[in-house]
């Protein structure tokens, strides 16, 4: 039997999953997607190629693996055709290698126009959504009014549906929002017009899945475990779910499948958006951290808010995924600093915490305790063994891997798919 194994961002997206994933599908027969959209960003680094990814798994770029988007993951037509359109324009074949579930919901152009009509109209108060539709798709989903991706292929059942829908967020658009409505019949043209392109990738993808069991397969998540709608620092999160629990529910395979799962971690911590973080820097430090680390926004370009190590929630994610080991990016932007710190616990209202508030929306009024451990000036970019760190960073490193109780599995140190060090590989041990 092959094994399947999980990676997940542990802390608010943008840990270096790709690059992880990237890493680990040299020797898989396929990388599974299960939820998020195209507001993930996936950055992968080959020679002198940079390739950047939202909607296929970032296996892609192997020839030999086959890339699965799962039913847990909603679709933009038109952002699924302008990337197959990037990879091919880079030599790298799509079709035959890709398949879209036939159950994958749809996010079409009103969805994001409500989108952007709703984050304009709560002002300061705004999630900091990507603006790409993906909240507004969920709900539809939920709602059971959602075109999903088999119905682009029944061209009279995809009309009906989508005049009915489109007349509830038009209503919406116009009378709630007091913006312009989507042209109805442009959305049908424009869109029964791509799915002829589209055809080739309808897929049974449980289905598909179900006869890999005999090879390694890689599911790869999307944004980070604290932006999980039920299990993150709500309402500041994505509108899927992140934790490794969604494999099952967003592509089908069963649970006891699952042989391991590997949280990615920065050595440090970021965020996009609004929304709680306790231990974020406004001071040299973190404007440092930003530049150094380039901490800007795949999918947007939004500049990251930086801040340091929070154990304590990297914890929480260890917990509700059951981490089997961690992976560790970006050590090298922690080069040359004199002290690091690392939050171990908070302070709210004069009481002392060791785990998230009880109530979530707390969270925002938590203050970091933290335990300072000395810097080191040795560079540890590219280092692709655990003996070459420098003895500070070992020691950083094994004091993060005692606070969340999980095992460190890699250490990324540079872009590059080389620069790492692997400890533990989880598909051949």
């Amino acid at each position: 039997m092959g094994k399947n194994v999980v990676v997940v961002g542990a802390q608010w997206g943008d840990e270096g999953k790709g690059k992880v994933v990237d890493l680990l599908a040299q020797r898989v027969a396929a990388v599974v997607r299960f939820q998020g959209g195209h507001n993930a960003g996936h950055t992968l680094v080959t020679g002198d190629k940079v390739f950047k990814l939202h909607l296929i798994p970032s296996g892609i770029l192997y020839p030999n693996v086959q890339c699965f988007v799962g039913h847990g993951v909603v679709v933009s037509p038109t952002a699924l055709l302008e990337e197959i359109e990037m990879l091919h324009s880079q030599g790298i074949e799509v079709q035959g290698r890709l398949f879209v579930s036939a159950a994958c919901t749809l996010i079409l152009p009103y969805h994001v126009a409500l989108d952007r009509a709703r984050e304009a109209a709560k002002g300061v108060e705004k999630i900091g959504t990507t603006g790409r539709g993906i909240g507004p798709a969920y709900e539809d989903q939920v709602a059971r009014r959602a075109l999903r991706f088999a119905d682009l292929f029944v061209p009279s059942r995809f009309e009906k549906k989508l005049r009915t829908v489109m007349a509830y967020h038009n209503f919406v658009l116009e009378n709630l929002l007091h913006t312009e409505p989507v042209n109805e019949q442009q959305v049908l043209d424009e869109t029964l017009t791509q799915s002829e392109k589209l055809k080739p990738f309808l897929e049974d993808v449980p289905l598909r899945i179900a006869k890999l069991q005999d090879q390694d397969i890689l599911f790869e998540g999307a944004q980070g475990v604290l932006l999980d709608i039920n299990q993150g620092t709500y309402p500041f999160v994505t509108s899927s779910n992140t934790t490794a629990g969604a494999v099952s529910t967003g592509s089908g395979l069963g649970p006891r499948h699952i042989d391991e799962v590997v949280g990615v971690v920065k050595a440090y911590t970021t965020r996009v958006g609004g929304g709680p973080f306790p231990t974020e820097l406004h001071d040299s430090v973190g404007d440092l951290l930003r530049e150094k680390g380039k901490e800007y926004g795949t999918t947007t370009g939004r500049s990251r808010r930086c801040g340091w190590f929070d154990a304590v929630a990297v914890r929480r994610a260890a917990q509700i995924n059951s981490f089997s080991g961690l992976c560790i990016t970006k050590l090298d932007v922690l080069d040359g600093l004199e002290t690091i710190k690392i939050c171990v616990g908070y302070r709210l209202h004069g009481q002392s915490l060791d785990s998230l508030p009880i109530d979530i929306e707390q969270f925002q009024d938590c203050e970091p305790v933290y335990e300072e451990l000395p810097g080191w000036h040795e560079s540890t970019e590219k280092i692709q063994s655990v003996d070459a760190l420098p003895k500070h960073a070992k020691k950083y490193l094994e004091r993060i891997e005692a606070l969340v109780g999980v095992p460190i599995y890699m250490i990324s140190s540079g872009p590059d798919r080389s620069d790492v060090a692997i400890i533990k590989h989880p598909f051949t041990e």
